[in-house]
Order: structure tokens, then C-alpha cells, then sequence
């Protein structure tokens, strides 16, 4: 997937407009150049307010309101939603799941709405329960997330926060799995937000925001970090002025 140039607005709330703004629109995404790749687990990192979901949600085709601007390309070719759709998938930060299915069931249901060949799953038949109360836990369910995305077999997955509200070693197992699933040769991209240095170090490359949607560095983080850490001091400098 490649994106050039790609703003992102919305129709000003009318609360602005009564403070004496004039502008119609209200922009979240300016210029946002750049490229996933399979294989390369790409982190997407910024501070609150900076658009990382944002633009999440954007390149995969999630927003129904708005206003789109950009070049958008997939193998080469122009991005069409209806045909993306099929080959993309979406792990949402929030794990929703029917409390009343069983792990199985859950694969199986995602399986038959996406796939038209015959499934095989493993007997897993643990309840997915409710979340705090019984069933799965956070971990597991976050998963189970992974895996339901699995099923339609996407060339590229998006991923929205998956280490958030987990502890450090749940953390660590689910970025083994975020990992596998990268070395099976697909694209995967995930916002993330304050990983510990052993999950940042996971990424191949890294896509950093800083507020008002705009790219503050974008490549390669290379061994320990190098190449990020050879960033010149005064763009450095600017995100910390802008945070």
C-alpha cells in the first residue's frame, strides 16, 4: 500500500463557528506521504490528538463521513474499497465479542461470513465470557481479536492499539503473535501507543505524528534503533515543542 498527500477533513462543529471561526471544514490529516510493505511490521505512534486512528481509518477505507483527499494505491494500482475490503483486515482496540460464543464458534462465524472454502479449526471451546467477569482474559481475548481478522486470510491487516490495557508480559505474547503474523509474509500496521522498549524494537519501521495530523518522521528504525536515534536533533526538537 502506498499514500501520497492524503488530507483528511471534516465539517467544522458549529461550537467552533459561534467562537468566530470561519473556515467550513476542519482539517485532521495533512499531507501524510508513505508506504506499507508485506513483511515490515510498521508501528504508527504520536500523542494524543496527533491522528494516528485517524489515519488508521483512512487508509482502510472506515470512514463514512468526511472529505478524502490523495493518491491511495494498492500493488500499483488505485485503492476501490469493495475490492480492498476483501483482502484487509481490522483489529479495533476494543475487543467485542459475544460473551455466549466459544472460541470456535467466534473463528467459525468470521470464517463462513468471509470465506467461500471449507474451514477447519482446532476443538477450542472455552466460553468467551464477559470481559472481568468470567471467560477469557484480556490477553486471550485480544487474541481472539487477531485471530477472527486471520480468518479471511487479508494480505493486510490494520491494527489499533493491541497492547492496550494489558500488562507487560500479556503485551509481549500478543506482539509474538502480531510478529508470526508478519512473517508469514503480510502487512501489518499498528498504532501504539507508550511500548516498552522491547515492543518498540519489534517494529521494522516507524511512522511518527505529532498533533494537527501531520508526519514527523517516517523509515526505517534499524539495530537498536539507530536509524531513529540518527534523526537531526532539531526535528527532535520540534515534536517536543509541538507536544
Amino acid at each position: 500500500m502506498t499514500f501520497k498527500e492524503v488530507n483528511y477533513y471534516v465539517d467544522r462543529p458549529p461550537a467552533m463557528k459561534e467562537q468566530g471561526v470561519t473556515e467550513d471544514r476542519l482539517q485532521l490529516l495533512k499531507g501524510i506521504t508513505g508506504s506499507f510493505r508485506p513483511g515490515i511490521l510498521t508501528a504508527l505512534m504520536g500523542d494524543s490528538g496527533a491522528g494516528k486512528t485517524t489515519l488508521l481509518d483512512v487508509l482502510a477505507g472506515r470512514k463514512t463521513t468526511g472529505y478524502i483527499e490523495g493518491d491511495i494505491k494498492i500493488a500499483g494500482y488505485p485503492k476501490k474499497q469493495t475490492t480492498f475490503a476483501r483482502i484487509s483486515g481490522y483489529c479495533e482496540q476494543f475487543d467485542n465479542h459475544s460473551a455466549y460464543l466459544t472460541v470456535k464458534e467466534s473463528l467459525l462465524f468470521s470464517a463462513l461470513l468471509r470465506l467461500e472454502k471449507e474451514v477447519h479449526t482446532e476443538q477450542i471451546d472455552a466460553l468467551v465470557g464477559i470481559p472481568g467477569v468470567s471467560g477469557l482474559s484480556t490477553e486471550q481475548r485480544k487474541r481472539l481479536t487477531i485471530a477472527v481478522e486471520l480468518f479471511a486470510n487479508p494480505s493486510i491487516i490494520f491494527m489499533d492499539e493491541p497492547t492496550s490495557g494489558l500488562d507487560a508480559r500479556a503485551a509481549a505474547i500478543v506482539m509474538r503473535t502480531v510478529r508470526s503474523t508478519v512473517q508469514t509474509g503480510r502487512t501489518v500496521v499498528c498504532t501504539i501507543h507508550q511500548p516498552s522498549i522491547d515492543i518498540f524494537e519489534s517494529f521494522d519501521e516507524l511512522m511518527l505524528m505529532k498533533r494537527g495530523g501531520k508526519v514527523v518522521y517516517y523509515g526505517s528504525l534499524g539495530q537498536n534503533s539507530q536509524r531513529l536515534i540518527e534523526i537531526p536533533f532539531l526535528i527532535m526538537l520540534d515534536y517536543i515543542a509541538m507536544s
